[in-house]
């Protein structure tokens, strides 16, 4: 990742790149904002320049200096204020004071920057903006203290986003216990749940839990086997399309009572697109799931 550099000094205003900077013709001007030979001092010019293309195009720039980025922090355009927040070059300074930004657009580009870092986190966490929580839930640099903070936020929708992408066993184990079908949803779309906990969410007592969880993750064979008496035509139906159900589990689901399942158990083909699937990490984790 680049660093901001200061640029210049009392003179830093002489010289060709000045001039070049304030010459006629928003192309011209656009052109030289993005030539990677442009000088530093013209691109702290170009910064200010009237055009928001041109002042984009410099906010884009990972090698522009900190003078020409920190203005842009708080250009009016909020296209320019985007541009910044998306660039991996700028400061965390300036990520603090557009992850606070009055338009959205702008605070969710700063959480998929990759020089956010642990303190930009904390006011995300801090925030009002649900999406921009659920950002932070997704983020798999996402520090343990946060994400068990995340456990009990308010809204359900950032719960299931930590459920759907955490890596830490301890949240995983937190979420298990959510009232909130869509929480435990996502619990059933992570590879990264135990045979245990899959053996819970297969016998879930909301089939969209019990879809999804088919649908995402190999199974242990008890509880494939329990699934195929499943109550729900819908989960059967799931396992049916499953990419990850075993070719012998789905030979017997071509045997269901219902004929739809059966039809789409026998008219299966892999790899057209029949459903999600997430194969489960072989290293420590194996899969499960039991029939509710």
């Amino acid at each position: 990742m680049g660093k901001q550099q200061d640029v210049g000094g009392p003179n830093r205003h002489s010289g060709s790149g000045a001039a070049a900077a304030t010459g006629d013709g928003v192309d011209a001007r656009l052109a030289l904002a993005q030539d990677p030979a442009t000088p530093q001092l013209t691109l702290i010019d170009l910064a200010s320049d009237p055009s928001a293309v041109v002042r984009k195009a410099v906010a884009n720039r990972t090698d522009a200096p900190a003078q020409a980025l920190r203005p842009l922090t708080r250009d009016h355009d909020r296209h320019v204020r985007e541009a910044v927040a998306r660039n991996p070059s700028t400061s965390v300074a300036n990520l603090l004071r557009l992850v606070k930004d009055a338009d959205r657009w702008v605070r969710w580009a700063v959480a998929g920057n990759p020089a956010c870092d642990e303190s930009i986190r904390q006011v995300m966490l801090e925030a009002s903006d649900k999406e921009l929580r659920g950002l932070l839930a997704e983020s798999r640099e996402l520090e343990p203290e946060l994400a068990a903070r995340l456990v009990d936020d308010v809204s359900p929708e950032v719960r299931e986003r930590l459920a759907t992408h955490t890596h830490d066993p301890d949240v995983i184990t937190a979420l298990m216990a959510d009232r909130t079908a869509r929480v435990r949803k996502g619990l059933a779309r992570n590879p990264r749940t135990t045979t245990a906990q899959r053996s819970v969410l297969a016998q879930d007592p909301v089939v969209d839990v019990r879809v999804a969880l088919v649908l995402a993750l190999e199974l242990d064979e008890a509880d494939l086997r329990r699934l195929l008496d499943d109550r729900s035509v819908q989960v059967r139906m799931a396992m049916a399309r499953s990419e990850v159900v075993p070719p012998h589990i789905r030979q017997a689901l071509g045997r269901d009572p219902d004929e739809m399942v059966a039809g789409a158990a026998r008219d299966f083909r892999p790899g057209a697109g029949n459903g999600p699937a997430v194969r489960a990490p072989r290293a420590g984790y194996q899969a499960s799931g039991t029939a509710g």
